[in-house]
């Protein structure tokens, strides 16, 4: 364990454990507040972005089969069915 504080350069030489001479972000993080901000920024981009794609691909589906019935209930679906059972049948 020493040799490894020996040669990890952000301790200074001499110095006990904890004695960091750069400006890393908190304890266990290797990041400087630079890097910090800039990890966040990604990270929040990305997540905004996943997002979007998530709430476009839930409309998509929405208008493509709604998840709660019309006036008819779930009767409606059958016309589905059937077109699917008809399609199946020609391809076979």
């Amino acid at each position: 364990m020493s040799d490894i504080r020996e040669r990890d350069e952000r301790f200074a030489p001499g110095a006990g454990p904890g004695a960091v001479h750069d400006d890393r972000f908190g304890p266990g993080t290797y990041l400087t507040p630079e890097e910090a901000k800039e990890f966040h920024k990604l990270f929040l981009i990305s997540f905004i972005l996943f997002t979007l794609i998530a709430i476009v691909a839930h409309i998509l589906a929405w208008m493509w089969r709604p998840w709660l019935p019309g006036e008819q209930g779930y009767a409606m679906l059958n016309d589905g069915a059937q077109y699917a059972s008809a399609a199946i049948s020609f391809l076979a």
